[in-house]
């Protein structure tokens, strides 16, 4: 079973960035695909970005296109998501999720292995 732990969220101001680390383990994660979701107080949980491990291909919600990268390091069995030009409205705790597949799912309820959350605030 997957075991996934966010990191690096914190407070910044709009314009700034953040990186958020997102570390796997009791896995291989050749077959999966990692997602990044956010959910703000008293909203749904969102999709933001996933990534294919095999190969490294990517998908993002339109509203972090050109400001968020989501990346990996298969030797650190890490995925990341680099949080550019941050706006007020990307203030949430943000959680990396997991599952092994193919297509690029955007719905919490597809991803089968979740981490605790890390908060991010953007101040403006």
């Amino acid at each position: 079973q997957v075991q996934l732990v966010e990191s690096g969220g914190g407070l910044v101001q709009a314009g700034g960035s953040l990186r958020l680390s997102c570390a796997a383990s009791g896995g291989t994660l050749s077959r999966y695909i990692m997602g990044w979701f956010r959910q703000a107080p008293g909203k749904e949980r969102e999709f933001v970005a996933a990534i294919r491990w095999s190969g490294g291909s990517t998908y993002y919600e339109d509203s972090v296109k050109g400001r968020f990268t989501i990346s990996r390091d298969n030797a650190k069995m890490t995925a990341y998501l680099q949080m550019n030009s941050l706006k007020p409205e990307d203030t949430a705790v943000y959680y990396c999720a997991g599952r092994i597949g193919t297509y690029f799912y955007t719905l919490p309820r597809e991803y089968e292995y979740w981490g605790q959350g890390t908060q991010v605030t953007v101040s403006s």
